[in-house]
């Protein structure tokens, strides 16, 4: 939770500070969720989830490929300690998900909110696509502008298909 709570008090995520981190980590139709380790201390986390209510991300995908919404997996909760920053730990906790919802023959999504635009550039840069950016409400007083992204897949010949992470 310390992690957690250096990026929030630094980046602003999560947008509102949950009042029990440690559920809110392993909310919902969790799959797995994955840590990295620098120097003995934890410096980023990842989660692989099932969509759910309210998840756009799953929702764009599945309408645009014309598949069922439950092939997708959620790739959240990303968060890298601001220390740490610069050794690709956020792409290798990103990939550690991919690779874990490719197994399950799930196609990873994420959003982000829009203000973050660290994150979505790393995604870019990663090779996700952007599906769309709406408005979300929250709550009653809170609209967020929400960038949805899928994992780009590509033909490798022969039929084959990479992930492209």
């Amino acid at each position: 939770m310390r992690v957690l709570a250096e990026v929030h008090a630094r980046d602003g995520y999560p947008v509102n500070w949950p009042d029990q981190p440690g559920e809110w980590l392993s909310r919902g139709a969790l799959l797995g969720s994955w840590v990295v380790e620098l120097e003995g201390g934890l410096v980023g986390h990842v989660g692989l989830s099932r969509g759910g209510e309210g998840d756009l991300a799953p929702m764009l995908w599945s309408e645009r490929n014309g598949v069922a919404r439950g092939m997708t997996a959620v790739v959240s909760r990303l968060f890298v300690a601001p220390q740490a920053r610069g050794h690709r730990i956020g792409a290798l906790l990103i990939g550690r998900a991919v690779e874990d919802a490719r197994r399950r023959g799930l196609h990873p999504v994420l959003d982000v909110v829009a203000s973050d635009t660290a994150a979505a550039a790393l995604y870019e840069r990663l090779g996700w696509e952007l599906m769309a950016t709406v408005e979300q409400r929250w709550s009653l007083h809170q609209t967020v502008a929400i960038r949805c992204f899928g994992a780009i897949v590509k033909s490798c010949g022969r039929g084959l298909q990479r992930w492209v992470r």
